[in-house]
């Protein structure tokens, strides 16, 4: 399970949000310091946010995105870029930049076909944003626009549609976890598992290597699927767990 190391980017400075409530931000500095942090400490992913675009598909931040991604490469690490990324422009701008990986979140879900149509463009390059809040019902519901807004497709669909896609992973976020500390979502991820053949990353939630154990240990129930990943922002942040630890966690998965 492979550890990809979060740094949000909101207002120029690095931040983590409490369940996508952009009014609940909490600063950590410089951008650049936090991923030079991440990096010395042995980090082979960063996954980058441009929070700001997300809301507005105005990528504000993007010469703070590009400077992180740029000392990634230079660690020998390597990073995706998602946050309001919405057209051609947008991907074709960010790969030719050196970026590994673009992830698409309301364009994935308003456009699956867009989604589809880069990914075959450029196969493993392109991933899927799955950012949902749970329904009364136990539903999840997926978010549009930084998690402003409410889709109305169903995930399962979605996923329909994606399969034999090359897509290099989908990312799936419980949007009512992220930045809470208080465990992933791992009914809705084991969902997911059984309702695709991609890739999956979880994000959301995760507080410590305890609950990095418990994503590795995973499996699906119908198809005993395991995760490809986890997404891990705020416990490596606020000194939760190192990224040594984290890392460890992620091997021992096997």
């Amino acid at each position: 399970m492979e550890l990809f190391a979060a740094v949000d980017v909101m207002d120029g400075r690095a931040v983590r949000l409490v369940k996508g409530e952009f009014g609940a931000s909490r600063s950590f500095g410089d951008p650049l310091e936090v991923a030079g942090g991440f990096l010395a400490a042995g980090a082979s992913w960063l996954h980058v946010v441009d929070l700001d675009a997300a809301r507005t598909g105005e990528p504000v931040n993007r010469a703070v995105v590009l400077s992180v991604a740029a000392a990634a490469r230079r660690a020998g690490a390597r990073v995706e870029v998602g946050g309001g990324v919405r057209d051609e422009e947008g991907v074709e701008a960010l790969l030719a930049e050196g970026v590994d990986r673009v992830v698409l979140g309301t364009a994935a879900i308003a456009h699956p076909d867009l989604a589809a149509r880069h990914a075959v463009r450029h196969p493993g390059r392109i991933v899927a944003g799955l950012d949902y809040r749970r329904a009364p019902g136990g539903a999840l519901e997926l978010a549009l626009r930084g998690w402003t807004d409410r889709a109305s497709v169903d995930p399962s669909d979605l996923l329909a549609a994606w399969a034999g896609v090359p897509l290099a992973s989908v990312v799936v976020t419980a949007i009512d976890r992220d930045g809470t500390l208080e465990g992933p979502d791992t009914e809705g991820l084991s969902r997911v598992l059984d309702g695709t053949d991609l890739d999956v990353v979880a994000s959301g939630g995760v507080g410590g290597a305890a609950h990095l154990s418990v994503l590795a240990g995973l499996r699906s129930p119908a198809r005993g699927r395991s995760l490809a990943g986890v997404v891990v922002g705020r416990a490596l942040v606020d000194g939760s767990m190192s990224v040594k630890e984290a890392m460890a966690a992620c091997t021992a998965s096997g």
